[in-house]
């Protein structure tokens, strides 16, 4: 057992003891399905498919006799509409930071008993101070992982269809002349609209978290000007697609990115791959942890967090995951392959250049919308 983890579990032991008949509502607000199962010894966990080592959760389980139930969402709007709606029987959930600001403003989440939470003090001080301009003080939410949006590419059929590519810039994706050149070997575009209209308002040199009614529309006209040349818009597809070389270009997540890298490589099919977060800056995000506000087992869940804060846990997930935690005391015990990698660790002065994405008013979501619906169907 490592030593962190004896802390981590008296830790646990503790919360539960002080916690247990005072916090954990026994399921009174969950679904009946969970309600039927529900003890003081289980942990209902909502999280994004295959975004945690099984050998983390069956430690834990071990260590401390909880029982974990793992269910899984795809999407933050399909997190969000069980949050918001209430009674939804989860004890930790993992939105991303802009909607876990949205749900916070709506009451969703507890405010953390951060005294239960021993491991923050292992948490890096200047990434948390980044995610408090969506969580204000860190007072809802735990970052899990973090990382960028950049391009994934493949250089040699870059270099066989625009031989002079701006290989550093958003031009490559974002003026429609570059985009022509590469259509053919395919484009392939996250469907993330908040997040697509954030990049191209930093190519166009605009404030991306505050925009303008000609701002939207200078966003709406250039995506419609590329829309031609995009092979396809979806987020689920572009690891496989890049390691196959059945598309050049990705505007993807750091983390399919590496995915796409790794394949490629167990394959041994000949395809190399690149990574580069353009000059003009990108968007880094955070996966968050957090205890909605109707959790039935809240010592459970205080203890869940902590444990995941463990430094050894913390850099098994992240090997399991291949993304950067927000843990400074984790990264020592993290394979050079993953704390060297400047794909995975943003250096320093990349991160310079990197923005938060902020909580989009509801005029402005639904704005976004109307822009992405039309940017997707080319109508």
């Amino acid at each position: 057992m490592h030593p962190t983890q004896r802390v981590t579990i008296a830790a646990a032991l503790c919360i539960i003891v002080l916690l247990l008949l005072s916090c954990d509502r026994s399921g009174s607000n969950a679904d009946k399905s969970i309600a039927k199962h529900d003890d003081s010894k289980t942990l209902n966990f909502y999280n994004w498919a295959d975004y945690i080592s099984p050998q983390t959760l069956t430690s834990f389980e071990k260590l401390t006799g909880i029982k974990v139930r793992l269910t899984f969402f795809e999407t933050n709007e399909t997190l969000e509409s069980k949050i918001l709606t209430g009674h939804s029987g989860f004890d930790v959930v993992v939105p991303t930071a802009p909607f876990l600001q949205r749900q916070i403003r709506s009451g969703a989440y507890l405010p953390l008993d951060k005294r239960l939470l021993p491991n923050l003090s292992n948490l890096d001080p200047s990434i948390m101070a980044r995610v408090a301009l969506n969580d204000p003080g860190n007072a809802h939410g735990v970052v899990y992982m973090w990382g960028t949006y950049g391009i994934g590419y493949n250089p040699k059929r870059v270099a066989e269809a625009l031989p002079d590519a701006p290989l550093t810039s958003w031009r490559l994706i974002f003026d429609p002349a570059m985009a022509a050149k590469l259509a053919g070997c395919g484009i392939n575009l996250l469907d993330a609209p908040a997040g697509i209209e954030r990049l191209v308002l930093k190519y166009l040199d605009r404030d991306p978290n505050a925009p303008t009614v000609q701002d939207f529309a200078d966003v709406e006209s250039l995506l419609m000007r590329i829309r031609p040349y995009i092979r396809n818009i979806d987020s689920s597809i572009d690891t496989e697609e890049l390691a196959n070389a059945d598309i050049c270009v990705a505007l993807t997540y750091n983390g399919s990115f590496t995915q796409a890298r790794r394949r490629a490589r167990e394959a041994q099919n000949g395809v190399t791959l690149a990574f580069v977060i353009p000059d003009e800056g990108s968007l880094i995000w955070f996966d968050m942890l957090a205890i909605p506000r109707d959790a039935p087992h809240v010592a459970n869940a205080h203890a869940f967090i902590n444990y995941l804060m463990d430094p050894q846990v913390i850099a098994d997930d992240s090997k399991f995951i291949v993304n950067a935690n927000a843990n400074a005391a984790a990264t020592p015990l993290l394979d050079p392959s993953i704390s060297s990698d400047p794909v995975i660790y943003t250096p320093p002065e990349v991160q310079r250049r990197l923005f938060v994405e902020t909580e989009d008013s509801p005029e402005q979501s639904r704005i976004i919308t109307r822009i992405w619906q039309k940017f997707k169907t080319g109508q």
